[in-house]
């Protein structure tokens, strides 16, 4: 599958046929690749925060959120540690996306638990991926911006706690610290 066939596909899902609004979505997800991102899964649903449907879709790297030709809303999937759907009758599904970053929370999700249970796969696969090895197009860390420094850290803290070499404390002072 290639980003034009599954950004069709959750277009089609939440009822928008309007060709410009997709190629404009195929442009903006296009524009944001990581090298080596593939598409996985596509739906639609609504952020809180607006009226009409947008366009989830999940890649190898990251879950992403489509609206109107903004920037994609993007979550690393090394941050997500959790995926739930729950049913309301003024919301429909809700899918509520539990990271490092932040909790997202998506309504009226199309294919909610489909949708959920391949995040919750993608995520999984991507914490337990061996690291690759850099290549010379790879950005020196150097480079890297603080986000994604913060978050490295904060993944290897959340590892450490995991494991049981940092208790509950040790691990709240060290985030406090991280965080600022």
């Amino acid at each position: 599958m290639d980003w034009t066939e599954l950004i069709d596909t959750a277009f089609k899902v939440a009822g928008n046929n309007n060709k410009a609004n997709q190629a404009e979505a195929v442009r903006t997800v296009e524009a944001a690749v990581i090298d080596g991102e593939n598409p996985v899964a596509s739906t639609a649903g609504r952020h809180p925060d607006h009226f009409r449907k947008g366009v989830l879709v999940l890649t190898t790297h990251r879950l992403l959120f489509l609206k109107d030709g903004k920037p994609p809303v993007p979550v690393p999937l090394t941050a997500v540690t959790d995926a739930t759907v729950t049913r309301t009758k003024l919301n429909g599904d809700v899918l509520t996306v539990v990271a490092l970053t932040g909790s997202h929370r998506f309504e009226d999700v199309a294919k909610a638990d489909v949708f959920a249970e391949r995040l919750r796969e993608a995520a999984r696969r991507a914490r337990t991926a061996p690291p690759t090895k850099p290549t010379p197009t790879d950005a020196a860390p150097a480079e890297l911006n603080a986000g994604d420094q913060l978050l490295g850290q904060l993944e290897r803290l959340a590892a450490l706690h995991a494991s049981g070499a940092l208790t509950d404390e040790e691990f709240t002072r060290a985030k406090a610290r991280l965080i600022g």
